[in-house]
C-alpha cells in the first residue's frame, strides 16, 4: 500500500542540540511589549546622485554615508539642535524623506494618521539644505502623497480627494482638479480595492522634465457602500467607503495629462479598445513616464487573464501604440518589475523595457523594444525571479533576487543584459538575501537573514565583495541563544497526489523524532493563498518566537506551503484556479494525517491556526477534518469569497455567475453542521479588508447548527488587530495560547 507521505532530509527533523543551553522562557511580554526580540535596522538608506555615497535616517536627523569605506560623512539634516533657528518651532518627529535630483531639497513627512491599511495623511515639510531651514508646506490641512518634482521646485499632492500642485518658491497651491468628493470622485490616488490587490496607491506622477502630471480619476459612485460602525463616543459613527465585492459594480477609471506650465489639461488616453483586439478594459493597473513625451499604462479586462501595456507619445496625442501583450487560461499577474531603460550611446541609443512575465511558466526577465518586439529573454530555469535589485546600464548588467537556490531561499544574482556572465554575488546559499543599489550600481547595501539568524546588513562593492558589516544583531542573535529561540527545522513532504511540498518545525527542548518515546500536541500553522509563501528561510519575527514559546510549553509548531502557493512556478501556483479551498484544504487535512502516524505525535491532540486566507483554511479543514483535527483557531477569516473583493477573487475564481460551484463549494458557511472540535472565532469589527461581516454570518450557521464555540471580538480594530503600543497583540495572543493549552 502506497504511503500517505514520505518526510524526506530526515535528519535535518532532529532537534537542535543547543537548545539544551537554554536559560530563560520567552514571555509573550517579550515579543509584543518589550519587543525583546526586535533586530535593528538601518532606516531609510537612499543613494545619492554621484554613486559614491548614500544617506541614512534615524530619528535625530539624516546623515550622509560613503560607500568605499562605510563611515559616516556628515550630518545632511538634524530634526532639532543648530539646524533650526533658535525661534523655529519644534519639529514633529519626522517618519519618512524624499531627496530632489539637485539634493537641495529634502521633503519630509510627519504625523502619519492611517486612512486604510497601506495608506493616509501626514504633514510635509521641505528642508533647504543649503539655508538649514524647514518650511511646512501647507496650513490648509494634511495631505497624502506628496512628492517632489524632478527638478525639484515643485510638489504634488492630493487632499480631500483632489490633486494639487505647489511653487516652493511661493508656497501657493494650484487646483489640478476640483471635482473630488468622498465615495464619489477620487483625483491622484486610487480607491480601497487599488490599494489592496494592485498594491498602488499613488495616482499621479511628474513627468520627467517636471512640466506635466499625469493622473487617475476614480469614478465610484456605482460602487456599493460597506458601512463599518466606529465605536468610542456617546452614540456609534458610521464609517462608509466604496468596496466592489465579487461581481459588483468597479469604479471607473481615468488617466489623464495635465500641463503644469500651462496649467491644463492635455489629454486622456482612456480604457477603449485598440487595433484588432476585442477585449473589454476594467482597470489600470500601473502607469509611468518612459521620457519626457511618452507616458506609459497597463491595461486589464475584468477578469484579469489579459494584459497589454500601451504607450502614448504627447506630441501625438491620438496615437495609442501597444508595447506589450500577455494573455494566460488563468490571470496574468501584474509585472513585479516594469521599467524603461536606455541602451548604448549617441546615436545608437535605444530605448527598451524590462519587465517580469511568467510566460514560459517560471517569473523571468524579458527585455522588450519600443517597438513592441522581444529584445530576448535574459534569465530562464525552472526556478524564480523575485525582483530586479539594480541596472548597470554603463556595463550592460543588472542585479536581481531569485529562488533559484532553492524556492525557500532568495539569493542575488548579476547577469548581463545579454543573458550572459551570470554570477552569484550573495555569500551565502542559504537564506534570504536583499539588497539596495546605489546609483551606477558600483555598490549595494544587502540584509540577510536565515530561519534561525536575526538580520545582517553589509556593505559590498559590485563584485559581491564584503567592504563593511554595518548592524550585525549580534546582541539580538545572543539573546536568541539564551532563549533557545533558534530551533526552526525545514524539509518537504510528499502527498498521496504525489505533490512534493516544503514544510518546517518547530519542536520542544531536547526533541529527538527517532528516539522521544513521548507523544507531543501538534499545532498546524496555514496560510495558502495564491502565491503565498510561508516555508521561507528567513527570520521570522513576532510569530517565530510565539511559536518557541509554545515549543516551551511541549507543542511541536508545523507549516507547510500546500498547492497554490509561491517559489515553484506558474503550473504549481494556478492549478487551484477556479476552485480555491479545495486543494488547500486537502493538503492540511494530508499533513494532519501523516502526522497522525509518527509515534511522536498524539494523534487526539491535532490543532490548526490561520489568519485571513489562513483563518479561512483553518476553519474549513476543522470542518472537513472533523476526525483528524482537534481544534482550530481563525483569525479575520474570509467565510464566503462573494464578501471579499471583486480584484482579488475574480482573479482567482471567475466572476460569481459564472463560476457559483467554485465561490460555494468550499464556503465553510456550508459546513457549519460538521463541527465537531474546538473552534476560536477571532475578528475586529474595523476591518475593512476582511469584514466583520463574514464572522458575524459564520457565527449564525454555527448557532443555528446547535454548535458550541468560542468568539472574541476587537472593537474597533482592523484586518491586523494591532496598536503601537502591543497591548491589543498582546491580548490576542494571550487569548490564543490560552485556548491552545485548555483545548488542544
Amino acid at each position: 500500500m502506497k504511503k500517505l507521505l514520505v518526510f524526506m532530509a530526515v535528519a535535518m527533523m532532529v532537534g537542535i542540540g543547543v537548545a539544551d543551553a537554554q536559560t530563560q522562557n520567552i514571555t509573550l511580554e517579550d515579543i509584543w511589549t518589550k519587543r525583546t526580540f526586535s533586530p535593528r535596522g538601518i532606516g531609510g538608506i537612499r543613494s545619492m546622485a554621484d554613486g559614491e555615497h548614500y544617506l541614512s535616517m534615524t530619528r535625530t536627523g539624516i546623515a550622509k554615508y560613503k560607500y568605499a569605506t562605510g563611515e559616516k560623512v556628515a550630518d545632511i539634516c538634524l530634526f532639532g539642535g543648530p539646524d533650526q533657528r533658535k525661534k523655529a518651532k519644534p519639529l514633529p518627529p519626522m517618519e519618512d524623506y524624499e531627496m530632489s535630483a539637485d539634493e537641495q531639497k529634502i521633503l519630509l513627512s510627519s504625523g502619519f494618521e492611517p486612512l486604510y491599511r497601506h495608506s493616509g495623511v501626514s504633514d510635509y515639510y521641505v528642508y533647504d539644505v543649503q539655508d538649514k531651514t524647514f518650511t511646512k508646506i501647507s496650513t490648509n490641512g494634511k495631505q497624502r502623497l506628496t512628492t517632489l518634482s524632478p527638478d525639484g521646485t515643485k510638489v504634488a499632492f492630493v487632499r480631500d480627494n483632489n490633486l494639487y500642485w505647489m511653487d516652493l518658491q511661493t508656497l501657493e497651491e494650484h487646483a489640478i482638479t476640483t471635482e473630488g468628493k468622498q465615495n464619489e470622485i477620487i483625483c491622484g490616488t486610487t480607491d480601497w480595492v487599488y490599494e489592496e490587490e494592485f498594491g498602488i496607491t499613488q495616482g499621479f506622477q511628474w513627468s520627467p522634465d517636471s512640466k506635466k502630471i499625469a493622473y487617475m480619476v476614480f469614478d465610484e459612485s456605482r460602487v456599493k457602500e460597506y458601512n463599518m460602525q466606529m465605536w468610542g463616543g456617546l452614540y456609534p459613527q458610521d464609517y462608509r467607503f466604496k468596496y466592489p465585492k465579487a461581481g459588483e459594480d468597479n469604479s471607473k477609471v481615468e488617466l489623464r495629462v495635465y500641463d503644469v506650465e500651462g496649467r491644463k489639461g492635455l489629454f486622456a488616453p482612456g480604457l477603449a479598445s485598440e487595433g484588432k483586439t476585442n477585449a473589454t478594459w476594467e482597470y489600470i493597473p500601473r502607469f509611468q513616464w518612459a521620457n519626457d513625451n511618452t507616458l506609459t499604462f497597463m491595461r486589464m479586462n475584468r477578469l484579469q487573464n489579459h494584459m497589454q501595456i500601451m504607450s502614448v507619445n504627447m506630441q501625438m496625442p491620438g496615437k495609442v501604440q501597444m508595447l506589450y501583450e500577455e494573455q494566460d487560461k488563468a490571470y496574468v499577474d501584474v509585472p513585479d518589475t516594469w521599467q524603461f531603460i536606455t541602451v548604448g550611446k549617441g546615436k545608437k541609443a535605444q530605448e527598451q523595457m524590462l519587465i517580469t512575465s511568467e510566460r514560459d511558466g517560471y517569473r523571468h526577465i524579458y527585455l522588450y523594444g519600443m517597438d513592441g518586439k522581444l529584445v530576448r529573454q535574459v534569465t530562464t530555469g525552472e526556478w524564480e525571479v523575485c525582483a530586479i535589485e539594480g541596472v548597470d546600464l554603463k556595463n550592460q548588467r543588472l542585479y536581481y533576487t531569485s529562488r533559484e537556490d532553492g524556492a525557500i531561499n532568495k539569493s542575488l544574482y548579476m547577469i548581463g543584459l545579454d543573458g550572459k556572465k551570470k554570477q552569484r554575488l550573495s555569500d551565502h546559499a542559504a537564506g534570504t538575501h536583499n539588497a539596495t543599489f546605489s546609483q551606477g550600481c558600483k555598490y549595494y547595501i544587502q540584509t540577510w537573514s536565515d530561519a534561525n539568524s536575526a538580520p545582517v546588513y553589509t556593505l559590498h562593492n559590485a563584485k559581491g565583495k564584503q567592504i563593511k558589516v554595518l548592524q550585525d544583531n549580534a546582541e539580538l542573535q545572543q539573546k536568541m541563544e539564551e532563549y533557545g529561540a533558534w530551533n526552526k527545522q525545514f524539509s518537504t513532504f510528499t502527498t498521496s497526489t504525489g505533490t512534493k511540498l516544503n514544510c518546517y518545525m518547530i519542536t520542544p527542548k531536547g526533541f529527538c523524532h527517532e528516539k522521544d518515546s513521548k507523544k507531543y500536541p501538534v499545532l498546524i500553522y496555514v496560510y495558502g493563498g495564491p502565491g503565498n509563501q510561508q516555508v521561507t528561510n528567513s527570520y521570522g519575527y513576532s510569530d517565530y518566537y510565539w511559536y518557541h514559546m509554545l515549543a516551551e510549553k511541549d507543542y511541536v509548531v508545523f507549516c507547510f506551503d500546500g498547492r497554490g502557493t509561491g517559489g515553484r512556478g506558474a503550473q504549481f501556483k494556478k492549478q487551484t484556479y477556479g476552485d480555491l479551498g479545495r486543494m488547500e484544504c486537502e493538503d492540511a487535512i494530508e499533513a494532519a494525517r501523516w502526522l497522525g502516524q509518527q509515534s511522536w505525535v498524539d494523534k487526539d491532540r491535532i490543532g490548526i491556526w490561520g489568519w485571513s486566507f489562513g483563518g479561512y483554511l483553518s476553519t474549513l479543514s476543522l470542518l472537513k477534518g472533523n476526525d483528524v483535527f482537534k481544534a482550530a483557531i481563525a483569525v479575520a477569516p474570509v467565510m464566503n469569497w462573494r464578501y471579499y473583493d471583486n480584484i482579488y477573487t475574480e482573479r482567482f475564481l471567475a466572476l460569481p455567475k459564472d463560476n457559483a460551484k467554485g465561490y460555494d463549494e468550499n464556503s465553510p458557511l456550508n459546513f457549519a453542521d460538521r463541527l465537531q472540535g474546538n473552534y476560536l472565532l477571532i475578528h475586529g469589527t474595523g476591518d475593512d479588508n476582511v469584514h466583520f461581516q463574514n464572522s458575524a454570518e459564520m457565527v449564525e450557521k454555527l448557532q443555528q447548527a446547535g454548535k458550541h464555540f468560542e468568539f472574541q471580538i476587537y472593537p474597533n480594530k482592523n484586518h491586523s488587530i494591532y496598536d503601537y503600543t502591543g497591548q491589543t497583540r498582546l491580548n490576542l495572543y494571550q487569548l490564543m495560547t490560552d485556548f491552545i493549552e485548555r483545548k488542544l
